[in-house]
């Protein structure tokens, strides 16, 4: 009995879609969503037991988050503007992203001291601050390393390292800052709704 057999074209393995470095900024974005849902939920569980503290937010976090969408919207312009070589407006929106990424981080330590003003601490007795401050502390712990990152595009963009056939760094900026700045907004309203 004659068997059939079937030629099968094998074509060479398609090269991956994504750059192995932004596959990485990806797998740890993922892993930083996991760790802020940890907190929030244990936040809801913890807040059902009762004997919760309410307190009142402090008024600079409307601040913050104005902050942090100018810098969403500033770095954006830096990255239109390494796409289109447009070096001079690429080196007004860098630092500019630069200055409002520390005016945000300077503004939640401010919001800290609202918060010692008004006898919210971390403390281990009542939680409710103390998810306040963790919550906000991680969040601006990945803020330094995002403000660390932009300096680092900066420097670059400054000896015309970043230009349209070079943006794998402004795009990986880009991406860490945005989701930065959406992952504050989520944790803004989570906090104005769970307080």
């Amino acid at each position: 009995m004659a068997e059939n057999y079937q030629l099968v074209d094998r074509q060479p393995g398609r090269p991956l879609a994504m750059h192995p470095q932004k596959f990485a900024l990806w797998l740890f974005l993922v892993t930083v969503v996991m760790l802020f849902a940890a907190f929030t939920s244990a936040l809801i569980v913890r807040q059902a037991d009762g004997d919760w503290l309410v307190y009142d937010l402090p008024n600079l976090l409307q601040i913050s988050t104005g902050i942090i969408v100018l810098g969403s919207l500033s770095m954006h312009w830096a990255y239109i503007s390494a796409k289109k070589d447009r070096f001079d407006q690429l080196k007004i929106a860098m630092p500019l992203t630069v200055i409002l990424g520390v005016a945000f981080l300077v503004s939640q330590w401010m919001a800290w001291g609202q918060l010692v003003d008004s006898k919210v601490w971390f403390s281990f007795g009542n939680p409710a601050g103390s998810f306040f401050y963790v919550i906000t502390g991680v969040h601006a712990l990945h803020l330094i390393s995002g403000v660390f990152y932009l300096i680092y595009v900066l420097i670059s963009s400054l000896r015309s390292k970043v230009h349209s056939k070079n943006m794998l760094n402004m795009e990986m900026c880009s991406t860490y800052w945005h989701f930065l700045g959406g992952l504050w907004i989520y944790l803004y309203i989570f906090l104005i709704m769970n307080h």
